[in-house]
């Protein structure tokens, strides 16, 4: 796996988990690969990207919703069902979270809102997800 740790994600303005299986990519190497060849992600999946003020999806199999957060982990921008072959980023944003298409509607989610981020295991320690 080309991610340092699993953690979770939950919107605490609103009370809503965001991502319950969230990896974490903060090496080049990491963020550089992020989501390429994947099918797409399970619902409840993630992945946060750290530092990284914009994405994009070239080569990408599915489209994805991303948060874009500050350095206090506070919503400063929002892309819906970004498709493939697309670029999205934000003012102030120090870092992304890529999640399945939906989520940002589903959740309520707003610019202005706060993003907790929960450590978790190690991969070697992930439970199964």
């Amino acid at each position: 796996m080309n991610t340092q740790s699993r953690s979770s994600a939950t919107n605490a303005t609103k009370g809503v988990a965001l991502a319950m299986a969230l990896e974490i990519a903060t090496s080049f190497g990491a963020r550089s690969h992020g989501l390429l060849g994947r099918k797409g992600l399970e619902p409840g999946g993630g992945m946060l990207i750290d530092p990284c003020p914009s994405v994009h999806t070239w080569f990408m199999r599915f489209p994805i919703d991303v948060i874009f957060l500050d350095g206090k982990n506070r919503v400063v921008g929002l892309a819906h069902d970004l498709k493939p072959f697309r670029m999205a980023g934000a003012w102030r944003a120090t870092k992304t979270l890529e999640l399945p298409a939906g989520t940002i509607a589903a959740t309520g989610t707003a610019v202005g809102d706060s993003v907790v981020i929960e450590p978790g295991f190690p991969d070697s320690r992930s439970p199964a997800v």
